[in-house]
C-alpha cells in the first residue's frame, strides 16, 4: 500500500505572503488534511522561511502525534537547518535534500559523490529519526551511493516522469523509475517517490514503481481551490490505493 504524505509548504507559502502572517491557519489546514485521511504530514523549512518557519515545526508535529499511525516527514538540506529540527521534534522520517540556500523547489537528486559526506549525517539523523530518505534521481549508481551512506528509503525525484507525462510521451520515462524502485529494493531500500506528481500522472506511477511512500503538496493545493481541501485529498487516496491504478 502506497501511503499519502501531504506537504503543507504552499500552505504556509500563502500564509506568508502577507505582513501579519496569521491566514490561512496552517495548523487548522494540516488538521483538515489528517482528518480527510492523509498517512502523514510533510515540511520543508528552509532557512529563509519563505514558507514553513522553524516556528511551525513543533506545532506541526505535537499534531500529527494526536493522530495514532499517522507520520510526520521533516525534508531539507542536512548540512543546513534540517537537522535541528530532526532533533528537536524525533519526526518519523528525515529526508535529505541537497537543495541550495535560496533555491526556489528541489530539482535533483544526490549524486554518488555525495555519500562520503552524507554518510556521517544520516547516522546523525537516526539518532533521532525513525527513517532516513535520501532524494535522488532515478539513476541505479545514486540509489547505490545512498544505500552506502546508510539510508532507509530513497525518495525518486519524479519531476522528469511529470515533464514527459504532459508532454505525452511517459511511458519510457515510467519504465525507467520502475527499474529504479526495483533496484532499490534488491538493496533492500523502500522508496519514497515526490515531485510534480498529480491526479493525472499518479494513478500509473503507483501501479507500476508502486512506491512505499508519495509527498505531494502543490498539485494538493490547486486541486483544492477547485474542490476543498477535504475532498482534494480524498481523490488523492484514491489514487494510491486503487487497485491497477
Amino acid at each position: 500500500m502506497t501511503k499519502l504524505s501531504i506537504n503543507v509548504n504552499r500552505v504556509a507559502l500563502l500564509r506568508n505572503s502577507r505582513d501579519h502572517g496569521w491566514t490561512p491557519d496552517l495548523l487548522a489546514v494540516a488538521a483538515r488534511i489528517l482528518e480527510a485521511g492523509a498517512h502523514g504530514i510533510t515540511v520543508h523549512p528552509r532557512p529563509d522561511e519563505r514558507h514553513i518557519r522553524a516556528s511551525d515545526v513543533a506545532p506541526l508535529a505535537a499534531l500529527v502525534a494526536r493522530h495514532p499511525g499517522r507520520e510526520y516527514n521533516i525534508e531539507g538540506n542536512p548540512e543546513h537547518n534540517l537537522l535541528e529540527h530532526v532533533h528537536a521534534v524525533r519526526p518519523t522520517q528525515a529526508t535529505f535534500v541537497p537543495d541550495a540556500v535560496g533555491q526556489k523547489t528541489s530539482d535533483h537528486g544526490y549524486s554518488p559523490e555525495h555519500s562520503a559526506a552524507i554518510a556521517p549525517l544520516v547516522a546523525e539523523a537516526k539518532q533521532s529519526a525513525t527513517r532516513v530518505s535520501l532524494f535522488v534521481d532515478a539513476d541505479p549508481a545514486a540509489i547505490d551511493a545512498a544505500k552506502g551512506a546508510g539510508a532507509d528509503r530513497v525518495e525518486l525525484y519524479t519531476e522528469p516522469y511529470a515533464a514527459a507525462f504532459h508532454a505525452g510521451d511517459w511511458r519510457t520515462m515510467l519504465e525507467r523509475f520502475a527499474r529504479a524502485a526495483e533496484h532499490a529494493r534488491s538493496l533492500g531500500l523502500g522508496v519514497n517517490a515526490g515531485h510534480d506528481l498529480n491526479l493525472d500522472n499518479l494513478p500509473p506511477l503507483i501501479a507500476e514503481v508502486a512506491p512505499d511512500e508519495v509527498s505531494i503538496g502543490h498539485a494538493v493545493v490547486g486541486d483544492a481551490l477547485l474542490l476543498g481541501i477535504d475532498e482534494a485529498v480524498r481523490r488523492y487516496l484514491r489514487a494510491v490505493s486503487a487497485p491497477g491504478a
